[in-house]
């Protein structure tokens, strides 16, 4: 029925409820806009439901397509993947492996040179190839490289020093 900067909301029957943007998809989206348009016809379940605030919260997302599960089925440390730079920060940059997962290239896994920031180097959308690093399975975080690939990749043989 409409969109807002932090969801859809949905007509369900008479009723309306509200898709959050986080739940819109497994991607990360800046706006509504970029997954739904008013007058679609859309399939969602209901996640939660208020009766007192008469508030209804809707998802969208495929629960079959686990991002994570999809990211370890795919993936392990030492790979190759070809990623996009989603957002930069001040320590480093965020890129989308599979969707809905992001891992971290730390400034200093940027280039084989110092870098004042990542904006220096990369720009969001940009693709780029990168070596998975690390896997924390109990956090769901992944460290990227860009330096390993620059380098040849062989950091267990050649110690890095910082």
């Amino acid at each position: 029925k409409s969109l807002t900067s932090y969801g859809a909301f949905v007509d369900i029957g008479g009723v309306d409820g509200m898709v959050h943007i986080s739940e819109l998809s497994w991607s990360r989206i800046k706006h509504p806009s970029e997954v739904v348009s008013v007058g679609d016809t859309v399939e969602v379940y209901v996640i939660s439901f208020d009766p007192e605030k008469k508030k209804i919260s809707l998802g969208m997302k495929d629960r079959s397509q686990n991002p994570w599960e999809v990211f370890t089925g795919k993936y392990q440390v030492g790979d190759v993947a070809n990623v996009r730079v989603v957002k930069l920060m001040t320590f480093g940059a965020f890129a989308e492996i599979v969707p809905g997962v992001d891992g971290l290239i730390h400034i200093s896994q940027i280039a084989d040179h110092r870098i004042d920031k990542p904006g220096d180097v990369l720009s969001e959308g940009q693709m780029v190839d990168v070596k998975i690093i690390d896997i924390d399975y109990d956090h769901k975080k992944v460290s990227l490289s860009i330096r390993a690939l620059l380098e040849g990749g062989d950091e267990e043989s050649a110690p890095v020093e910082e």
